[in-house]
């Protein structure tokens, strides 16, 4: 058969459903044998869509997305969701298109080298060199996109091999079952946690998914302990569980941060060192057991004392099973935090100032959301905002990036999104910066027939940064742009524009965007003022009177 037909069937046989693709001259075969496959092809507008939509695949369902590009250019323009998928542990696969390798017929027009491009951002990268080699690069592939920790992995097919007559027989997809933890170490696991006088569990990326989210919310029923998570583990047990005591969405001096301070021992489940630090070990403070499917990586801030290693959901089920609430546990100072946590973060819920606070978005989209309903962040301020006060009733009903933490995300993420859970509303919300990036996707979402709203912050600066820029005591300078008109920008694609004057105006707006088809985008002015004054100094005050 084809080399290409090959690769399809390779992509089939491991249930592909998608391929997200800006394709070239490079992949015309590869485009002809997917033309009579199942698999849907989706053309976007940029490659990052395509990578963050294939990215986002993966997390939701377990499986790589898959993502094809041509050579150069368009394989440079991967590097970036590449990067997104393997810090953020989403299974994914990219294929890239090369010139001939046999015989050159343009010199080195557009060639890089770009298996070596993607070593530094993938678990795999090949060059297909042999067509019968194809069947087993392809499953050698998925396997490693799926294996604990997931991450990216990239296969180049060259124009020649494409074309090239082979003989293979596929390969069965397999999986594997993940070792269990080692009995000693669950046992001293136990001993620690028994011993400890304030322990506090900490729920990472790694364990927000749905069987491990069970386990997570039994351990926690049958201990009493409190628990708070990373930014990427929020929704593993619902929020308004009595034991929540928050988001670490800074890495000190929030009211959370006074109740880890506090404990003497934190359970670290799912977590590593690559998403931004939830807090600061020191040396001779308190411990850490690092309970997760690979050992911790030592770091400077991070450096536990115990490592409790293999499948995380047979480790929580194992420590519930030889656990018990201790008559010495003390979780006083932890109710006392929540009542703070709980009494600041509801502070300006129902401030109805215009230009927005982002508290105030935060508060009136979980008002209208239902539990199922999935937000998606692109990066800017606002996500701190969303990871502190958005309260998840179920896992990955916030999705946000703080592994690469990349621009450009939201939209395309939030088209992923609808369209595995049709029946979901979703709601992508963007600064004007990070919008502006993968904009050109609207049209992809309109002629798609997606039913998502997009929210635009726009202050007409790249906000993150300015806050940091105040918080280190520098003058306001270089950070100011222009936007376009969002509203005609959006209609100009087929969707619907609005832009509110007003809070009553927003809430009515919202509602319409909710409860109609189609891709709808609201240009929302917002007040940033005072993300300074409490993120950078109230909290600091408070916490430390705590």
């Amino acid at each position: 058969m084809k080399a290409s037909d090959l690769f399809v069937s390779a992509l089939e046989n491991e249930g592909v459903v998608y391929i997200f693709a800006v394709p070239g001259e490079e992949n015309l075969d590869f485009l002809q044998s997917l033309k009579n496959s199942n698999i849907k092809l989706i053309v976007t507008r940029h490659e990052q869509g395509a990578g963050f939509m294939a990215a986002t695949y993966g997390r939701l369902t377990g499986k790589p997305g898959v993502c094809l590009s041509t050579l150069g250019p368009g394989a440079t323009n991967l590097v970036t969701p590449a990067a997104y998928a393997q810090l953020g542990g989403m299974p994914m696969m990219m294929i890239t298109g090369q010139k001939p390798i046999k015989k050159s017929k343009q010199a080195r027009f557009q060639i890089i080298d770009v298996v070596d491009m993607m070593r530094p951002v993938t678990k795999y990268t090949k060059q297909i060199v042999n067509s019968n080699n194809i069947a087993s690069q392809v499953r050698e592939a998925f396997r490693l996109a799926m294996e604990e920790k997931p991450g990216t992995v990239h296969l180049e097919l060259p124009e020649d091999i494409a074309q090239e007559d082979c003989t293979s027989d596929l390969f069965e997809p397999i999986g594997h079952i993940i070792p269990k933890p080692d009995d000693t170490a669950i046992k001293e696991s136990v001993k620690m946690i028994q011993e400890a006088k304030m322990p506090l569990l900490l729920i990472g990326a790694g364990a927000n998914r749905k069987v491990t989210c069970d386990a997570l919310k039994s351990f926690v029923d049958a201990t009493g302990i409190y628990f708070f998570t990373t930014q990427m583990g929020k929704g593993a047990i619902d929020e308004r569980h009595d034991q929540y005591l928050g988001t670490a969405a800074l890495s000190s001096h929030d009211f959370l941060h006074a109740g880890i301070d506090k404990a003497d021992l934190i359970i670290n489940i799912g977590h590593d060192v690559i998403e931004k630090p939830p807090f600061f070990m020191k040396k001779g403070g308190k411990k850490v057991i690092h309970i997760n499917f690979s050992p911790a990586q030592v770091d400077p801030v991070y450096f536990p004392q115990l490592n409790v290693v293999g499948d995380i959901t047979h480790s929580i089920r194992k420590l519930t099973a030889k656990l018990e609430k201790q008559a010495h546990w003390d979780f006083s100072f932890f109710q006392k935090v929540k009542l703070e946590v709980e009494g600041h973060l509801g502070k300006y819920f129902k401030d109805e100032r215009f230009p927005m606070l982002p508290q105030r978005l935060v508060n009136l989209l979980r008002e209208n959301l239902r539990s199922e309903d999935i937000i998606t962040l692109d990066n800017g301020i606002y996500k701190i905002w969303f990871a502190r006060n958005y309260t998840c009733h179920l896992p990955n009903t916030l999705l946000l990036d703080n592994a690469l933490a990349s621009m450009g995300a939201g939209l395309p993420s939030a088209m992923m999104v609808n369209m595995l859970y049709p029946d979901r509303k979703v709601v992508a919300v963007c600064g004007d910066g990070g919008f502006m990036m993968n904009s050109q996707e609207m049209e992809t979402a309109v002629r798609l027939k997606l039913n998502l709203t997009v929210v635009i912050l726009n202050d007409h600066a790249f906000g993150m940064i300015k806050w940091k820029q105040q918080d280190m005591g520098f003058e306001d300078f270089g950070l100011d742009y222009n936007n376009p008109d969002f509203v005609k920008y959006a209609e100009s694609y087929g969707a619907k524009g609005f832009r509110p004057k007003s809070d009553s105006d927003f809430q009515e707006i919202l509602k319409i965007c909710l409860e109609s088809d189609g891709v709808k985008l609201i240009d929302l002015p917002v007040d940033y003022s005072l993300n300074h004054p409490i993120l950078n100094v109230m909290l600091k005050e408070k916490v430390e009177k705590l």
